[in-house]
């Protein structure tokens, strides 16, 4: 039995039933079809399926599998989308989101704060004679002036990494909608859990499904979510040429995922909202930044478009470089890695790791000092985590 979306059912519900594949076995696990290849029963079957007018639609695992499509059904069911496109990882997301629709010529709008790779997708647009046009994001006048006529697209953080700029989505999706252009968000720090970026505007929703959506930090993911046309029609034969798609076991570790999704990421936004709240004030600390706190530039914005915080917190040390790598270094339960979204806790020191490739000049504009580290809450108790935490600034 499939569980549609259209049962109305709670997204917890959708998390664990919907898009189910069963084989003549019944298995009570989804099944991981570990194949590239498919059988045919004739030629003319076989001429049928790449013709995609016979009754299963696969015929090779770079263009579908059975366990990736349980996967695809079951988060656009979550995501609220027509469909999905599962992908090897986050950034085969966004390179496949962006590439797919755009040619020379083309202009796209983008946020500066984005995570490093993310401006590495759109150099490479530029190189292929892509007009990029780069805005603060949380500056709606920067929008309005950069989107135009013809504007292919823009593509935006929903939550900037590292920083935790909340970017109003519906107000951004309105000036690039009636322009003509498609808006693509990157959700990663929004979650699905939180999401309502359909909703609010979103064409096309990109997420790392390596972060929250595994949880467990086990394996590379990515997904596509949109329109049907946009998802089979645009990005599918891009990815399925250059090779973007996951792979089946990926997939299953997604699927398992999408299980618990839900309780983990509720519990870590309950325990990042605490120990923001811990921190804020601290002498050691010139920021605290935290969505879900009352003095973010954007929390009334982020209430009403999340509805929580979310599991990131970044703070800023005041006394820079050697403070962040002396603190982190002191930490005991909270490791130094640049993964997120884990049911581990991680910390991140931005500036020489993920966005180290940026001019100090664009890392002053984000507001990436020597200073700040970005923390990912995971499944530890609060109150260890902020002991840790306030050990290591005591240090």
């Amino acid at each position: 039995m499939t569980v549609s979306p259209d049962n109305k059912l709670h997204p917890r519900t959708q998390a664990v039933h919907h898009g189910t594949r069963r084989s003549q076995y019944g298995e009570m696990a989804e099944a991981i079809f570990m194949t590239q290849g498919f059988v045919y029963d004739s030629a003319a079957q076989a001429e049928a399926r790449f013709q995609g007018t016979g009754p299963d639609e696969f015929i090779y695992a770079r263009y579908g599998n059975p366990t990736s499509r349980m996967f695809e059904d079951r988060i656009a069911a979550l995501e609220g989308t027509e469909d999905a496109f599962a992908t090897a990882s986050g950034m085969a997301a966004v390179n496949g989101a962006m590439f797919a629709m755009c040619k020379p010529g083309d202009h796209v709008v983008a946020a500066r704060a984005l995570f490093g790779s993310c401006l590495y997708v759109l150099d490479l647009l530029a190189r292929f004679g892509v007009k990029v046009s780069y805005v603060d994001g949380t500056d709606l006048d920067q929008w309005a002036a950069a989107i135009r006529p013809g504007t292919r697209a823009v593509f935006f953080e929903s939550v900037s990494n590292p920083t935790l700029e909340v970017i109003d989505l519906k107000a951004v999706a309105d000036l690039a909608h009636a322009a003509g252009a498609t808006v693509v968000v990157d959700n990663v720090f929004a979650t699905p859990v939180f999401s309502r970026a359909v909703e609010q505007g979103a064409d096309v929703i990109v997420y790392s499904a390596t972060k929250h959506i595994d949880g467990g930090g086990r394996a590379l993911a990515g997904v596509i979510c949109g329109t049907r046309h946009f998802v089979r029609e645009v990005a599918e034969p891009y990815l399925k040429h250059t090779g973007g798609a996951i792979s089946p076991f990926h997939a299953w570790i997604m699927l398992n995922g999408l299980q618990t999704m839900d309780l983990r990421v509720r519990a870590q936004a309950d325990a990042a909202a605490a120990i923001a709240a811990a921190l804020h004030g601290h002498p050691r600390l010139s920021r605290v930044i935290y969505p879900g706190l009352p003095d973010h530039p954007q929390h009334d914005l982020t209430m009403r478009q999340m509805g929580s915080g979310g599991t990131m917190i970044a703070i800023e040390l005041a006394d820079g470089k050697n403070a962040a790598f002396k603190a982190l270094d002191r930490l005991r339960i909270i490791r130094i890695s640049n993964n997120l979204g884990d049911a581990k806790s991680i910390v991140t020191h931005p500036a020489t790791t993920t966005h180290q490739r940026l001019s100090d000049a664009d890392k002053a504009h984000l507001g990436i000092t020597p200073g700040l580290l970005r923390i990912s809450i995971g499944l530890e108790h609060a109150a260890d985590l902020t002991a840790d935490l306030l050990q290591a600034l005591e240090g």
